[in-house]
């Protein structure tokens, strides 16, 4: 089981490569900034979908913000809020990627394996 836990790790981290492709992505004028409030402090580092949730660390996924947008994303008072921001961290990715697919950002354990039942039939052996 720790095998596939690290596999898990791996895929949720953010690499430098994809923190530097993230950062030229969301920079204004070779700053990067926070796409939410414009602050030039931002760092690469936010998952749309959260590493809790199996968020990969890709490129599709990951949005520069600053400390305090960041934090009210991850620690939001209401689910309203958290809603209001993941919201605007959507279309920002689906204005970058044409393509972008929100199904395709979250690590999947049985890559191909369709059904609830399918997975509890491989969970089994």
């Amino acid at each position: 089981m720790k095998n596939i836990s690290s596999k898990r790790a791996k895929a949720c981290a953010i690499t430098k490569k994809v923190k530097q492709r993230v950062e030229e992505r969301d920079s204004i004028d070779g700053w990067p900034c926070c796409i939410l409030c414009g602050s030039p402090n931002g760092l690469p580092e936010a998952h749309y979908i959260s590493r809790a949730n199996g968020g990969l660390g890709i490129e599709e996924n990951i949005v520069t913000l600053c400390r305090r947008c960041h934090d009210r994303y991850d620690n939001s008072r209401s689910k309203d809020e958290h809603e209001a921001i993941k919201e605007l961290i959507r279309e920002h990715l689906k204005s970058k990627y044409p393509d972008w697919d929100e199904s395709k950002l979250r690590y999947q354990k049985y890559a191909g394996i369709e059904s609830e039942e399918d997975h509890r039939r491989i969970d089994s052996f």
